[in-house]
């Protein structure tokens, strides 16, 4: 019986241990996360590259992915928005990365790179400034409506890469 009353004893205490957790706790707070209270200005990114739909795609990507991502809503104008971008697509280059057996390109690789700065209303300093690069693969084709659709569509991936890439960088500044 006595046996059995400090194992009790003892079982308890571990469960309290274990309950008590060991001090680990999260570092950053909920206000610091993006939110769907929040709304987001994203004009058109200053294109220094030859690519002339990469801005139109890059910015739809961003607000897709603020929007799936956080939550987040577009802003109606720069004027009303919590959070304003500016950036600016610094290269855009697509190349043969495989051929087939008769030496004709099989497959391209795009990539795109960005230099990217997001503040926040009524502050001077922004809250994450650099440069991320995306890229993605497409197939080759003699078809030259279908080559230049999966260039868009690898267009469009390299974009949604950038902007998760940059949600990530963003979150883990705060």
């Amino acid at each position: 019986m006595c046996v059995s009353l400090w194992g009790r004893f003892l079982l308890l205490g571990l469960v309290l241990s274990a309950v008590s957790g060991c001090g680990y706790h999260l570092t950053n707070s909920p206000s610091g996360r993006l939110g769907n209270s929040q709304k987001i200005w994203v004009p058109f990114f200053s294109n220094e590259s030859i690519s002339p739909t990469a801005q139109t795609v890059l910015r739809r990507a961003f607000y897709d992915e603020f929007h799936a991502l956080r939550g987040l809503n577009p802003a109606g104008s720069e004027d009303i928005a919590d959070l304003v971008i500016k950036a600016r697509i610094v290269s855009y280059s697509s190349k043969v990365v495989s051929y087939d057996s008769v030496d004709h390109a099989s497959a391209y690789s795009l990539n795109l790179s960005v230099e990217l700065e997001i503040s926040k209303k009524g502050q001077a300093l922004p809250l994450w400034k650099g440069q991320l690069q995306g890229s993605s693969q497409y197939p080759a084709n003699i078809n030259l409506a279908l080559q230049r659709n999966a260039e868009e569509q690898a267009l469009d991936a390299a974009a949604r890469i950038i902007a998760q890439k940059f949600i990530s960088a963003l979150e883990e500044s705060y």
